[in-house]
């Protein structure tokens, strides 16, 4: 018989905590938000603002006007975006402190659509579309700071990469919903896409249970914390900030084909005017197929594998190829090729970053501060491609392969920045 005494010691302590899970529908709804919002921020600089401005000057001074609108828009969208999600930090309310900037955000960009449709020069179109991007970068950092907030970390690569293909679907939904009422006029082809994404952002709104902030616990905000809503210093946060020159890489190449897919299209491919929206419908639906696939692919295996850094680097690498074939293109068939390439690209690396970003962040008590930052990686380039490639397309002699082959290099660049990322595998 065994004695008391030569017994195993039994543990006693208390079963650990299951880890918290996001629910399947609460993930959903959040997706659908998300995706109106891409709706309602891309169906406007795809097909409609050019179309916009090509209506007011012309395809001629088309290119050099698009530049001054959406540099414009990126630079507001780029200090906006930041400070929102600073002010959503620090937001005090009985709605929480999310919810307010989403309802304010999609109100302001509804409003400064109209403006841009209605606008009879290109001064009213500026000031239009910089209310529309002010206000749904609002919305976007307000809805980008749940993933923080509410998504647990062994959950962020799946989730991540189910909102790596909201881009995409919105970018289709939003070429075929313009295809669809461009017989309705301009106002319509600018305000059916926010009016679409309206509906999923006041669900996800009425059903959100936000995070509150006690008014005690609200911090001082001063102008040292304005410029620090800008700002995270590379010496603290090393891979934070090679993470965020990754992205800045990526996104100028990306930039150049998303601002200029129009105007290529019309003066490089020869597309008329007239078939210009179905043929941008049928170049985003090629791409976003893709898309769609590598992400929804790449985050999965992202999480079973536990690695981010070799998903974003061949990512970055294969959508670099992709904007090569675009510089290559001389007809349709070829340059659907090409969007198919750089779709499988861009899946795998938006689906992967913003997961391998949210491990990587400075300060997880202030996510959607840091977070704000991150996106102005994303922001900066869409004004600063804008502004350069006029010089670009005058030194290749209006060509746009040399364009593109810029855009590559900056994504290749892009890859080679992760490398320097050490926290993350």
């Amino acid at each position: 018989m065994t004695s008391l005494s030569s017994r195993p010691e039994e543990d006693i302590s208390p079963p650990a905590a299951p880890e918290p899970v996001a629910g399947k529908g609460f993930i959903a709804l959040y997706t659908l938000a998300y995706l109106g919002i891409w709706l309602a921020i891309t169906a406007p600089i795809v097909v409609t603002l050019p179309l916009k401005i090509n209506s007011l000057v012309g395809a001629d001074n088309g290119p050099k006007a698009l530049s001054l609108v959406a540099g414009v828009g990126a630079v507001l969208a780029m200090i906006g975006n930041p400070v929102f999600d600073r002010l959503s930090d620090r937001t005090v309310s009985g709605m929480g402190m999310r919810r307010p900037w989403m309802l304010a955000g999609l109100v302001g960009g509804a409003a400064g659509l109209l403006l841009v449709s209605a606008a009879p020069g290109i001064p009213l179109v500026i000031v239009g579309w910089a209310i529309a991007q002010l206000s749904l970068n609002a919305l976007l950092a307000a809805n980008v700071a749940v993933l923080a907030d509410q998504i647990p970390t062994h959950q962020r690569g799946t989730v991540s990469g189910i909102l790596g293909i909201c881009l995409p679907i919105a970018m289709v939904i939003g070429a075929y919903v313009v295809q669809a009422v461009s017989g309705l006029g301009q106002t319509a082809m600018f305000l059916f896409p926010v009016a679409i994404a309206a509906v999923p952002v006041i669900l996800f709104v009425l059903v959100l249970k936000d995070r509150r902030l006690a008014p005690a616990d609200r911090p001082q905000w001063s102008s040292r914390d304005l410029v620090s809503s800008l700002y995270v210093n590379p010496r603290k946060a090393p891979d934070f900030s090679w993470a965020w020159l990754s992205r800045f890489l990526f996104v100028m190449g990306q930039s150049f084909l998303l601002t200029y897919q129009a105007f290529y299209l019309l003066n490089k491919i020869g597309i008329s005017e007239d078939d210009l929206p179905h043929q941008v419908f049928v170049a985003t639906l090629v791409s976003s197929a893709v898309w769609v696939l590598a992400s929804l692919v790449g985050g999965r295996l992202s999480d079973v594998m536990r690695r981010r850094k070799p998903f974003v680097l061949v990512s970055a690498a294969i959508y670099a190829i992709g904007l090569f074939l675009v510089a290559l293109s001389t007809g349709m068939p070829m340059f659907l090729v090409a969007m198919a390439v750089s779709g499988v690209g861009i899946g795998i690396y938006f689906a992967i970053d913003l997961a391998l970003v949210t491990d990587v962040l400075p300060d997880p008590d202030n996510a959607a501060k840091d977070l704000g930052v991150f996106n102005i990686a994303s922001a900066l380039p869409q004004s600063i491609a804008p502004a350069i490639a006029p010089a670009i397309l005058t030194l290749g002699g209006g060509d746009y392969t040399i364009l593109f082959y810029v855009a590559a290099a900056f994504s290749v660049l892009g890859a080679l920045a992760i490398l320097k990322v050490r926290k993350v595998r």
